[in-house]
């Protein structure tokens, strides 16, 4: 009990194969783009975080002895 694929079938294959690749560009795209706004976030908030810190440090002191 064979069944053959008909045109029809190839072409709904053709049709799903698109559309899943075209979804497929799409979400990566967007995720790209959300992936650059967090990292450029996080590159632009890191200057301001080293001030504060390097502001409240003591001074190196040097070891003396006697």
């Amino acid at each position: 009990m064979g069944t053959s694929l008909t045109p029809e079938f190839w072409r709904l294959f053709a049709v799903l194969l698109v559309i899943s690749m075209a979804v497929t560009f799409v979400l990566s795209a967007a995720l790209d783009v959300l992936a650059l706004r967090a990292q450029r976030r996080h590159i632009r908030r890191r200057p301001t975080a080293t001030r504060t810190t390097e502001a409240s440090r003591r001074p190196v002191r040097t070891l003396v002895r006697h």
